[in-house]
């Protein structure tokens, strides 16, 4: 599908949005502030092994200690066996490559306990896997994976793998019988879906790039002392060309003319058939303006969405998983309910996935259809789901829908959500959404003046500071109430308007 790579930098932020067909579909930001670790190569220091969690704590350097959990280590990198030899479904990710054929890091049966493997103190190679998010710290993996544009080095794995979309056997096995001529002993590859048709001279250049990488990360482990960082990922910008930029990306738009030349430079080095696709921007106008990418993050990051046919979505994150809420709206149909809610189904169905890659939604999600009476409509909506879902990069996981309507699915997640990095916690209502009602805290402002009457008798009055709407509310339809209190405890009782308190806050006390 056509496409386009829009880079903006406004001071110490980077935006880098993909483009296809005048719609934005994947949104990604930097602000200078080191948040993306993934990819990066640590030598790192045990500084807690937990194995009630079967997990230890790593120092990396990093704001808060790192994550290892038992599954993400591999006795081979530990240099207690020598190099891996591992089966097909045990190959790790390091880095995010959905998709390449690398299958998930899983504990094998046998494994040693983590207290067995690791003791605090000990240094070792590892990399990050996952982001810090929230509270938690960055996820870790004893197997490093260095990703080139063409290709994806194992140091000390035993394996080749074959992208999946690439189709063709012949050219399967041709990739597949040079990298195994080529790899260096004890070590593997992942063949990326750009390689497909590219010469062997470009494979063995990418090949030896990434194994010089990988010399200098061990020479560096041997020479410093844990936490020490060994390798760093490239920027956004440069990342991104290597990850997004293919054949279908027609131009690539920079408004900064020193990422510009970063992006050349790469280019000419590892793809130089694609360097004339990029352009500096030079226009007066903000850039994302002038392509349209900026009212369109506006108009899709809140909490509902509408479509086209009048139904919306309405989209919220717990702390647990996202709930993804199907809902019919101003659409009325033509013929009959089912048809309708088919309809909004089906709709609901292509914004869903569209969200879930431009806020890079990631782990549970649980997404509330319009109930369907006929199960082949429910199998139509799930078919729909599994083929738009193809075009994610991130690894997906649908189960069918339930008799509820619901679907449960998983998203591969490694960075935070747009939502999460965009925003913060309301001041006022701390994240929750809501503030008590104005009658509810009435009430209560009620129950608290008999509680300082109750430690105070013998005060004159008592002075109630409340919010300017409170302070109304009880001098209006709350009065009678206010009134049959002063008798009750037989004190005034004064209501002063606070501007500037928060609209949950008062304070009471018996004026002497």
């Amino acid at each position: 599908m056509p496409s386009e790579i829009i880079c903006n930098t406004t001071g110490k932020e980077t935006r880098v949005a993909v483009v296809e067909n005048g719609q934005i579909v994947e949104l990604h930001f930097d602000r200078g502030d080191n948040r993306g670790f993934v990819g990066n190569v640590y030598l790192g220091k045990v500084v807690r092994v937990l194995p009630g969690m079967q997990a230890a704590f790593v120092d990396v350097g990093l704001e808060r200690a790192a994550f290892l959990y038992v599954g993400d280590i591999y006795p081979e990198m530990l240099h207690i066996n020598g190099p891996a030899h591992v089966a097909e479904d045990e190959v790790p990710e390091a880095i995010d490559t959905p998709d390449e054929d690398g299958p998930r890091a899983t504990p094998r049966p046998g494994m040693p306990p983590i207290q067995d493997l690791l003791k605090e103190g000990q240094e070792l190679v590892v990399q990050v896997s996952k982001d810090p998010i929230g509270a938690k710290g960055a996820r870790l993996t004893t197997h490093v994976a260095l990703a080139g544009r063409y290709l994806v080095f194992m140091p000390t794995v035993e394996h080749v793998g074959i992208s999946r979309r690439i189709e063709k056997e012949k050219e399967r096995r041709r990739l597949r019988e040079f990298v195994e001529k080529h790899r260096p002993a004890g070590a593997g590859f992942i063949v990326r879906t750009v390689c497909e048709g590219q010469p062997n001279e470009t494979l063995k250049a990418d090949m030896d790039y990434l194994q010089r990488t990988w010399e200098r990360i061990e020479a560096g482990a041997k020479e410093r002392r844990a936490p020490a960082l060994l390798h760093q990922e490239h920027g956004l910008v440069v990342r991104g060309v290597r990850d997004l930029f293919d054949g279908d990306v027609e131009r690539m738009v920079l408004d900064d003319r020193r990422l510009y030349e970063d992006v050349r430079k790469f280019m000419a080095d590892f793809m130089p058939r694609f360097r004339d696709r990029v352009h500096l921007y030079k226009g007066a106008e903000p850039i994302f303006d002038t392509y349209g990418v900026e009212s369109q993050i506006k108009r899709s990051l809140g909490r509902k969405v509408w479509l086209k046919s009048g139904g919306y979505l309405v989209i919220d994150q717990s702390e647990a998983l996202m709930a993804i809420d199907v809902n019919s709206g101003k659409f009325v149909g033509t013929h009959s309910l089912e048809e309708t809610t088919l309809q909004t189904n089906l709709e609901a169905v292509h914004e869903v996935v569209y969200q879930l890659r431009l806020r890079n939604i990631g782990g549970l999600i649980v997404i509330d259809f319009i109930d369907m009476d006929r199960e082949v409509n429910r199998e139509t909506v799930y078919r729909t789901l599994e083929e738009a879902l193809k075009k994610d990069r991130s690894r997906t996981n649908a189960l069918k829908i339930s008799e509820l309507g619901l679907v449960e699915m998983t998203r591969k997640r490694v960075q935070e959500g747009l939502d999460r990095y965009l925003t913060e916690p309301c001041p006022i209502c701390a994240g929750v959404g809501t503030v008590r009602s104005r009658p509810t805290l009435s009430f209560e402002i009620l129950r608290e003046i008999r509680r300082v009457h109750a430690r105070s008798p013998d005060a004159p009055a008592i002075i109630v500071n409340t919010t300017p709407d409170l302070a109304d509310l009880m001098y209006g339809n709350q009065y009678d109430d206010l009134l049959a209190l002063e008798a009750a405890i037989g004190r005034k009782i004064v209501v002063r308007a606070q501007p500037q308190f928060h609209p949950e806050q008062f304070e009471i006390y018996a004026r002497p």
